[in-house]
């Protein structure tokens, strides 16, 4: 059998129908007798996550039976390890959030190539907002282009983080004093740093590639950077799922908190 044509458009056409129809499945459930539990990590599940989770993996893997598979919801194995392209899936970024009837949670999911993001998507079904971006074409949230803050002073700027993380006991350089805001999905601090919302978004502690791994495409493509807090950019399908915590930012400001965060005290 000759090996498939690998037709970038097609794949982001795949990705974008089956996130969309995950969400108004994903919808169906909200705010309806969902069934939820507690994993052994600590972290709250339902039967909604695994029946979205069930639903992207019917819609992409067979149509790229070639492809790697990340999700939150599926046990990993090494299999993806072999595959230079994986799908990275989060069924419902903010669990907790969709749970107890809020707004603050979504789809998420890429097609990472090579260690990197190539597609990513985050999709609000209740707002029928749709992030997305390829690789080299730019970022945009329903059809709208992004553009990242060109704000070049930290000061006064407005970020996404948990205020008891910028107490100054926690760094070797207290940081100067910012608007802080806060949401619970992490695919969605990274949107609204991608469209402007905020300028920057920081996060300690480690986090897991399928809350990343679109938002970090949507930032590059809307002109912003993203990083963990050491100032490496993330690396995506090795066998550890989880990064050294992250930093999201317009690219005017990135350095200047990378010259604080390096300063993190975890104890």
């Amino acid at each position: 059998m000759s090996e498939r044509i690998h037709r970038p458009r097609e794949d982001e056409d795949l990705l974008h129908a089956a996130v969309r129809e995950a969400g108004a499945l994903a919808a169906g459930y909200f705010n309806g007798s969902t069934q939820s539990w507690t994993k052994d990590d600590g972290t709250p599940v339902s039967d909604a996550d695994l029946a979205v989770d069930e639903l992207l993996k019917s819609r992409l893997l067979p149509a790229r039976p070639d492809y790697g598979w990340l999700s939150e919801e599926t046990d990993d194995n090494d299999d993806r390890l072999a595959n230079s392209r994986v799908w990275v899936v989060d069924p419902i970024d903010g669990t907790r959030s969709f749970l107890e009837g809020g707004e603050h949670w979504c789809v998420t999911a890429a097609l990472v190539e090579d260690g990197r993001p190539a597609i990513g998507v985050v999709y609000l079904p209740l707002s029928d907002k749709m992030y997305a971006a390829r690789a080299g074409e730019g970022a945009s949230m329903n059809g709208q282009l992004l553009i990242a803050s060109t704000r070049n002073e930290l000061a006064g700027s407005k970020m996404i983080a948990h205020k008891s993380i910028l107490q100054p006991h926690r760094w070797q350089t207290p940081w100067p004093d910012v608007d802080v805001g806060m949401t619970t999905s992490l695919a969605l601090r990274l949107c609204l740093v991608a469209d402007g919302s905020f300028d920057a978004a920081l996060a300690v502690g480690s986090k897991c590639d399928w809350d990343l791994a679109a938002g970090d495409l949507i930032v590059h493509e809307a002109g912003g950077r993203v990083c963990d807090l050491g100032g490496a950019t993330l690396r995506y399908n090795k066998r550890a799922t989880r990064q050294d915590g992250l930093i999201a930012s317009g690219a005017n400001l990135h350095d200047e908190i990378i010259r604080f965060s390096s300063g993190y005290k975890p104890n």
